[in-house]
């Protein structure tokens, strides 16, 4: 699709180069003090984002440390490129890359999902049955879709009956694309919602909300397009300056919500989606909906002593760790980076770009005999896309203060061109910085 704001390839180039060091918190990444010797034996349970970058470090501070990385998975996705594809901005291979092209030398990639963790015994076994010890161990593991609590959903579906998934996967996002696109031709009643378990980039299901509307309103067609939003509980967002403006934009722009709504169900059939409400059951109709399933821990940090053994989280399966150290609250050789720490902000990559250096900071000056004041934050970021070529870029703690990375120079709940900007062309350059382990 031929970009939308019809920049010019030098501009976009030069914009992209002066943003992308910047972009969602940053600035490039300190200068290193000399390695530390070390012997000690650290597993990294994961190969996404976090445990990428957490690799990519280590190597940069640690000399002699044995470094091993176990993850199954052939491909890296990037995942906030999902909804790009999804909007028809972006092709499915845009946010596809090798796994193995990201990692660094000396460390060794066992290309297998891991089966168990025993952090008594401080060992992991893999679906191959290797028995691999660690002295630390590093959970980046990212988190699971749950499609099968979606009941009558199955993911064959998607891109047929008006039904889409952008979190399925790149293929997947472009299905969507094509529903999406074939209803805002044509017109009817879209249903968005997302689910109550906690989730990664929950702003998504609210920009896909405002992209369909957008798309509606260039073709002209949004006289015929019903729009509802079923929040999943009393709000649209965590943060309630973030939830306030939503909540008017929605109301701006013509779109239902509902609360207190839970995706249950769903009959492709009839083109009815069932929700859990305070009330019972409840049935939405809808002609295109994107739908968003429950979102656990994998099922082997679920199956391990790993998890919160009381709380909000029980049954999800997120790791016990400090929310400012990310250390694991019982096992303290234990880390846990990215969608798979239980702390009360943080799944998205832009909070890994910030948690990442924290846990390495503490793994690092225990070798070391040393303490570590390094703390984080909370720090989480949503460009939140309002529209093509508008967004805001939304930053905030774990206390719900906004803290934005370029105060009086971008205001964070104003729908802006360089916000959008840095969601559609900076973010990917500061993401794969992130992965080498340089910003």
């Amino acid at each position: 699709m031929t970009d939308p704001l019809h920049l010019g390839a030098s501009r976009r180039a030069f914009l992209g180069l002066a943003a992308g060091g910047l972009a969602l918190a940053g600035g490039s990444a300190p200068a290193r003090a000399e390695k530390v010797k070390t012997q000690a034996r650290i597993v990294i349970l994961g190969a996404g984002a976090a445990g990428t970058a957490m690799a990519n470090r280590l190597v940069d501070r640690l000399d002699g440390a044995k470094i091993t990385i176990i993850d199954g998975r052939k491909q890296h996705l990037y995942q906030p490129g999902f909804t790009l594809i999804a909007s028809g901005l972006k092709p499915a291979d845009y946010s596809v890359s090798s796994t193995g092209e990201w990692l660094p030398r000396g460390v060794d990639w066992i290309d297998e999902a891991a089966a168990e963790i025993d952090p008594e015994a401080k060992k992991i076994v893999t679906a191959g049955g290797k028995t691999v010890a660690y002295d630390y161990l590093i959970l980046a593991a990212g988190l699971t879709l749950d499609w099968g609590a979606i009941e009558g959903f199955s993911l064959d579906m998607v891109g047929t009956n008006g039904i889409g998934a952008v979190y399925a996967g790149p293929e997947y996002a472009a299905r969507t694309w094509g529903a999406m696109d074939r209803f805002t031709d044509e017109g009817d009643v879209a249903l968005f919602t997302r689910p109550a378990t906690e989730m990664k980039c929950a702003g998504a299901p609210l920009k896909y909300t405002f992209l369909t509307d957008d798309y509606a309103r260039r073709k002209g067609s949004r006289g015929r397009v019903r729009i509802d939003y079923a929040a999943h509980g009393g709000s649209l967002f965590s943060v309630p300056i973030v939830n306030e403006k939503v909540r008017m934009l929605f109301d701006d722009r013509g779109v239902n919500v509902t609360y207190n709504r839970v995706m249950k169900a769903i009959d492709p059939a009839k083109k009815i989606a069932t929700f859990s409400s305070p009330e019972g059951d409840v049935e939405m109709e809808y002609d295109f909906t994107n739908v968003i399933p429950p979102m656990v821990a994998p099922e082997v940090i679920r199956n391990s002593p790993l998890p919160w053994q009381s709380g909000k989280w029980v049954n999800e399966g997120w790791a016990e760790v400090d929310p400012q150290t990310l250390r694991h609250a019982r096992y303290p050789e234990v880390f846990a980076v990215g969608d798979i720490a239980g702390v009360p902000k943080g799944k998205t990559a832009a909070s890994v770009k910030w948690q990442v250096p924290v846990a390495e900071d503490h793994l690092v000056a225990d070798i070391a005999g040393k303490m570590s004041p390094a703390i984080y934050n909370g720090y989480t970021s949503c460009p939140l896309i309002t529209r093509v070529g508008r967004a805001m870029l939304v930053e905030f703690d774990y206390k719900n203060n906004l803290t934005p990375s370029f105060p009086g120079m971008i205001a964070p709940l104003e729908e802006l061109w360089i916000s959008w900007l840095m969601k559609e062309v900076a973010l990917k350059a500061t993401y794969n910085a992130m992965l080498r382990g340089k910003a």
